[in-house]
């Protein structure tokens, strides 16, 4: 057995069993010796962002690693934008990353580079293996290093003869240590600014945005009159009827402060202190008030359920009863497109246990407040804010659950960056269907021009916010990719099509003119 088979084979002996991938020659060995590994499925993708994008989505939708395999430098760099989002949304992954076999790196070949420089910005576990005998070794470490709480990012470059060489055979999976407990004195300052008075509220993040967390932190806001947030980068949440329901702090920085400005104190449940997403000029960094007492009760590699039961111990929570999400349906909206009809359209669309990828951002405006009382559902944001996460995440969210339907919301310009992952999709017949959001221009930006107070735009200015001279014809790249698919004019069209596309089997897309 060569070092690629023992790494195939201990990977899946360790709970990795699903590989993204995009290889080249350096992995050729590693391919081969995954024919032979029937228990892993291997989902090939065109471009490495959506390799990335996908082991996020399914990490967020199973809390275990995917594995990716990308080839040398170049393909991992050009898949770092969703690493990035992965690591913000701190899910598990192990990138195996082929290189050139060791005794040939003194050449200097062409594709030659720093991988472990490329890779070191988002990967909390990383490692070189030496030889053939290391492989399975290093392999089983990565997995137990993603795995560790919060979930993190494992790379292990594989030199091409680490992979022919002789191997050692399969290594067990490594033990994985459990998230830490926390500190009894945080649980205390947390009771008592709970028991204190004032306005305050919990933030949460993680573990603590499904549905047993939220159960739990309803119980304390219930007992105590504390409010429940989360913040506007999470990487998943479980929202809808019969749910705690939690606010968001909105990405605007004027309504964030607006929002946040009658608190007194803050708790963070995995959660960092709220921050604007940009700096603008005569306008605060911090979104909460000075005065507002912060205080973090579980870091996000401890235990937030354990700290969220012994809080509501120390408050006298554990009996209260949780306000939870009613069941709301409102009409479905017809005629014209308006951002508020595009919420309740999305709205009349969500199923229980739908999984919705968002990255409407400026046309899902109304989308969170519209979908509230909407049928039990996961809703994935993007956390890291480098564009193009939301086609990728849907594909892995799509393998980790094939038994839900994925809801992709998804802007013309950020959609363009990971166009590819139609294609994936449409090979893995993935029951996606993506509502591609075409006004044609990189609204966001605009609105981002206007608040850094760079003035009026001329026509040179706007030419790098607008995407239109040729307008995309996103039906037509649809179909090149194999991708059934329509294209929408009113909120009635928007309607009937993605009806249309749900209920079918197989992915299909749904382009919104605006």
């Amino acid at each position: 057995m060569n070092g690629a088979e023992s790494l195939a084979r201990t990977l899946v002996a360790s709970g990795v069993d699903v590989c993204f991938t995009n290889p080249g020659t350096s992995e050729m060995h590693f391919v081969a010796a995954l024919d032979r590994v029937a228990e892993m499925r291997c989902v090939l993708a065109l471009f490495e962002g959506v390799v990335t994008g996908a082991a996020d989505g399914y990490a967020r939708m199973t809390g275990r690693p995917a594995s990716t395999l990308l080839h040398l430098a170049p393909g991992l760099g050009n898949g770092l934008a969703n690493l990035h989002n992965a690591s913000r949304a701190r899910s598990p992954v192990v990138n195996v990353i082929g290189d050139h076999a060791t005794y040939h790196k003194q050449y200097d070949a062409p594709l030659n580079a720093d991988i472990e420089g490329v890779a070191r910005p988002y990967s909390k576990w990383l490692r070189t293996s030496k030889s053939a005998a290391d492989v399975a070794r290093d392999g089983a470490e990565a997995v137990a290093a993603a795995r560790t709480a919060p979930g993190q990012i494992a790379t292990l470059i594989l030199p091409a003869d680490t992979a022919w060489n002789e191997g050692s055979g399969v290594v067990a999976a490594q033990p994985v240590p459990p998230p830490a407990p926390v500190a009894s004195s945080a649980v205390e300052r947390a009771a008592a600014l709970l028991k204190g008075g004032g306005k305050g509220a919990i933030l949460l993040a993680g573990a603590a945005l499904q549905r047993t967390g939220l159960a739990r932190a309803g119980r304390i806001a219930a007992a105590t009159g504390a409010e429940l947030l989360a913040p506007y980068s999470i990487a998943r949440i479980e929202r809808g009827a019969g749910i705690v329901p939690v606010d968001r702090v909105p990405y605007p920085i004027d309504q964030a402060v607006e929002r946040l400005k009658h608190l007194s104190y803050l708790i963070l449940v995995g959660a960092p202190a709220p921050v604007s997403f940009f700096a603008y000029p005569g306008k605060p960094s911090v979104v909460t008030p000075k005065e507002c007492v912060i205080h973090t009760l579980a870091r996000p590699e401890e235990d937030l359920l354990g700290a969220l039961d012994t809080l509501a111990d120390a408050v006298d929570a554990r009996d209260a009863t949780p306000a939870l999400q009613q069941h709301e349906r409102q009409p479905t909206p017809s005629g014209p497109v308006t951002l508020q009809g595009i919420g309740g359209v999305i709205a009349s669309l969500i199923a229980e246990g739908m999984i919705v990828v968002d990255e409407s951002i400026t046309s899902g405006r109304s989308l969170l407040a519209m979908t509230r009382g909407c049928p039990p559902h996961d809703w994935l944001p993007n956390p890291g804010g480098s564009i193009g996460f939301a086609m990728p995440v849907a594909v892995g969210a799509a393998v980790a659950c094939p038994d839900r339907k994925v809801l992709c919301l998804e802007g013309d310009g950020s959609g363009m960056y990971t166009l590819q992952s139609l294609w994936t999709m449409a090979r893995e017949k993935l029951n996606v269907t993506t509502i591609l959001f075409a006004n044609r221009t990189y609204q966001i930006l605009k609105g981002e021009l206007a608040n850094v107070g760079a003035g009026n735009p001329g026509r040179r200015a706007l030419d790098m916010l607008e995407i239109g001279r040729p307008d995309l014809d996103w039906v037509g790249l649809a179909h090149g990719m194999g991708v059934p698919a329509w294209r929408a004019e009113t909120l009635d069209d928007l309607r009937r099509h993605a009806a249309a596309g749900l209920a079918s089997q197989g992915p299909s897309l749904v382009e919104l003119v605006l």
